[in-house]
C-alpha cells in the first residue's frame, strides 16, 4: 500500500481553486491523467496507490469509470467557476494500477467524458499503461477505435528470475506479440524497463535491452529500481532476504543502456525516456517535467494548476463515496510559493535534453555552471549556446547538479 497523502491545507468540499490558479494558469498546456488502481497482483517493489481484489473493501471495480467520468465532469465545473480560462486538453495518460484490468469500454468512456467536457486540442496524445498480459488484438483496437494514440506496455524485463524476483507474472515472450498488436492496429507504442533489481546481472541485463530493442518500439523508457520504504521489496532486503540494489552496478546499467539505445537509434530527451524522434516523446511525461497544468482523476491521484496542487483521498472506497455524494474527492491541497516553483523548474529542467536556459538561473547558479562543465556533469558546447544540457555522466548525478545551482 502506498505511504500516507502528504500534509497541506484542507480542500473544499466543492473543490473551487483560489483566485492565484486563475491567475497563474495562462496559456499553459493542459492534460488529464487518469488514475486506474486495479491490480491483479501487488508486485513487491511497487507503492504506488493501488488494490487487488480483496483489498478493495467497500468499492466495485465495475463502478469505476463512471466514477472517473464523474470526477472529469466535477473538473470542467471546478475550473469554470474557479476562473480558470478553459483550455482544450492536450495529452491524457490513463495510469496505474493496470488501467488494462478494466474492460476497453470503461477506458472509452472515461476518454469520452474528458472529450465531452474539455475537448481536444489538435493532435492530441493519448496513452493507457499496459501489462503485455491483459490486452489482446480486438481490445488494442477498441481502445484505437476510441481516440487512443500510444500504448506504453510494462515489459520491465525480458529475464525470468528478474520478473520473479519483481513479483512481474507475464510472459515475457508475450511482449513482440502485443507490439506487433498494437502496431497493426495504429498505435504508437513504449515499452518500459526497469534495471538494478536484486540478483540482476549486467548480462541479465543486456539480453533485457536486447529483447525490448527488437520489437522497434516507438519509445523505451528504463528506470532504476528505487527501494521505497513500507514495500515488500524493502522488508526482504531489511531481512537480508534479498541483497540491496548496487548502485555502481545501476550506473554501469544505465551506461550499457544509453549507448545501446542512441546506436540503434533513440536520442534520450529526459534521463529516463528514448525515443526515435521528436513526434515520439511522450508529451504528456514533458508536460511534468516543463510546468504544464494537469488534472489528476482518481483515489490518490495529484493535480496541479496555477501553483496550485491537490491530491485525492486514497482508497477507492472514500472516493467512491465522494463521488456519490457529489463532493470533490480532493483531501488536501498547497498553494507552491515562488522559491517552491523555482526549484522544481530547475529540479525538472535539468532532466530533459532541451536544458534550461542558463540565462534563468540565479547569478550563483550560473556561476556554478562552470564548475559543473569541469566536472564532466554539462555540456560545455550546450552551455556556450545558453543551455545547461547534462552530459551521460551528469544525468547519473542530476541530484547533486540540482544541489549545486539551487544551494546558495
Amino acid at each position: 500500500m502506498a505511504g500516507a497523502l502528504p500534509l497541506g491545507d484542507p480542500a473544499p468540499a466543492d473543490g473551487l481553486l483560489p483566485v492565484s490558479a486563475a491567475a497563474g494558469s495562462g496559456d499553459r498546456p493542459f492534460g488529464m491523467y487518469l488514475h486506474v488502481p486495479f491490480c491483479r497482483v501487488r508486485c513487491g517493489y511497487c507503492d504506488f496507490n493501488t488494490y487487488t481484489s480483496d483489498e478493495l473493501r467497500g468499492a466495485k471495480r465495475t463502478d469505476y469509470a463512471g466514477q472517473a467520468a464523474d470526477e472529469v465532469r466535477l473538473s470542467a465545473h471546478v475550473l469554470r467557476e474557479s476562473g480558470v480560462a478553459p483550455r482544450p486538453v492536450s495529452t491524457v495518460f490513463f495510469g496505474g494500477g493496470t488501467p488494462t484490468l478494466l474492460p476497453a469500454v470503461d477506458l472509452a468512456m472515461m476518454l469520452a467524458a474528458v472529450r465531452d467536457e474539455h475537448g481536444f486540442a489538435p493532435g492530441a496524445e493519448v496513452t493507457t499503461e499496459a501489462n503485455p498480459d491483459s490486452v489482446d488484438r480486438d481490445y488494442l483496437a477498441t481502445l484505437k477505435e476510441a481516440g487512443f494514440t500510444r500504448v506504453s506496455f510494462g515489459m520491465q524485463s525480458a529475464v525470468p528470475h528478474v520478473l520473479a524476483t519483481l513479483e512481474r507474472t507475464h510472459d515475457p515472450e508475450r511482449v513482440p506479440l502485443v507490439v506487433a498488436w498494437a502496431r497493426e492496429v495504429g498505435l504508437q507504442v513504449s515499452v518500459d524497463l526497469i534495471y538494478g533489481t536484486p540478483g540482476e546481472t549486467l548480462a541479465d541485463w543486456e539480453r533485457s535491452i536486447d529483447q525490448a530493442l527488437a520489437t522497434r518500439p516507438d519509445h523505451i523508457s528504463a528506470y532504476s529500481l528505487i527501494v521505497e520504504p513500507g514495500t515488500k521489496l524493502a522488508r526482504q532486503i531489511r531481512s537480508g532476504q534479498v541483497a540491496e540494489p548496487d548502485e555502481d552496478l545501476q550506473a554501469d546499467m544505465y551506461d550499457l543502456a544509453d549507448k545501446r539505445f542512441q546506436d540503434a537509434g533513440y536520442g534520450w530527451y529526459e534521463v529516463s525516456n528514448w525515443s526515435t524522434g521528436h513526434d515520439t516523446r511522450s508529451r504528456h511525461n514533458l508536460s511534468y517535467w516543463t510546468g504544464a497544468d494537469w488534472w489528476g482523476i482518481g483515489p490518490g491521484a495529484h493535480s496541479h494548476v496555477g501553483g496550485v496542487r491537490w491530491w485525492n483521498v486514497k482508497h477507492p472506497a472514500a472516493y467512491a463515496g465522494r463521488m456519490a455524494e457529489g463532493a470533490s474527492p480532493a483531501a488536501g491541497r498547497e498553494t507552491l510559493d515562488s522559491d517552491v516553483q523555482e526549484m522544481e523548474r530547475i529540479m525538472l529542467g535539468v532532466r530533459i535534453a532541451d536544458g534550461l536556459d542558463i540565462r534563468s538561473l540565479a547569478p550563483e547558479g550560473r556561476v556554478a555552471v562552470a564548475g559543473l562543465i569541469a566536472d564532466g556533469f554539462v555540456d560545455a558546447a550546450a552551455a556556450l549556446r545558453g543551455h545547461l544540457v547534462l552530459t551521460r555522466p551528469g544525468r547519473l548525478m542530476a541530484d547533486a547538479v540540482v544541489r549545486r545551482l539551487t544551494d546558495y
